[in-house]
């Protein structure tokens, strides 16, 4: 250190500093602004103490939390206290006051309130688990506690699809005891699009439409019909 002690008065400290003038005396304060900026700690905007724990910071300064108090109950804040309106609270007056808590952040929310999944959020702290960027208004999906953009759901929980083998961003169509995107549901014959408002029958473990069904030949259309009554039956 380019800081030497050079006396000492009833523990209160005097140094020199020679890289800018020996005879430049430092007092206690700006001895602590030197050592806290080389330890990468907080001075406080107090008592000019470093702050060996986590700060207070009110009003975007750093201070000791044991010199204030409760604005409600008195009690001597913690780390934990919250601001409100130019006041501070301790964190169980704050949360009985009202003021809607983010579900991420654990701070109070002054502006726009997001709520879903049962808690409120900032904007911006309301994001996917997966990407974490917000969802500012979409479309989110929920899973075990956790909500996720369209994108990274589907890639993590969604359907694939019977003919395309694709994970189906969108619509599902559920038949034939499969899953399908809306576009790759067509008559495995003649190409056309069906929805499920369609006469369709199952035939190799895919759809065919009504009007291809009728050129089948009468004795595989008998065994077609069989086979649907059998397993209807079970």
């Amino acid at each position: 250190s380019h800081l030497h002690q050079l006396t000492t008065y009833s523990s209160v400290f005097l140094y020199f500093c020679p890289s800018c003038s020996p005879t430049r005396h430092l007092c206690r304060p700006c001895h602590n602004r030197e050592k806290a900026r080389g330890l990468g700690k907080y001075i406080c905007q107090k008592c000019h103490a470093i702050i060996e724990e986590q700060p207070l910071l009110f009003k975007n300064d750093p201070y000791h939390p044991d010199h204030f108090n409760c604005n409600n109950c008195g009690k001597e804040l913690t780390a934990d206290a919250r601001e409100l309106k130019g006041e501070l609270y301790c964190l169980p007056c704050h949360d009985k006051m009202g003021v809607p808590i983010c579900g991420a952040c654990r701070r109070p929310i002054e502006g726009r309130v997001v709520n879903a999944m049962g808690k409120q959020w900032h904007v911006e702290h309301f994001v996917c688990a997966k990407c974490e960027k917000p969802f500012l208004g979409h479309r989110h999906y929920e899973r075990k506690g956790l909500a996720y953009c369209e994108t990274h759901y589907n890639q993590l929980f969604g359907d694939v699809c019977y003919h395309c083998n694709r994970v189906i961003e969108g619509d599902v169509v559920s038949a034939l005891n499969k899953a399908w995107c809306v576009n790759c549901f067509a008559c495995s014959t003649c190409n056309t699009k069906l929805t499920l408002k369609n006469k369709f029958v199952e035939f190799d473990m895919k759809p065919v439409c009504k009007k291809c069904y009728e050129k089948f030949p009468l004795e595989l259309k008998k065994r077609l019909k069989k086979l649907s009554e059998t397993v209807a039956r079970k």
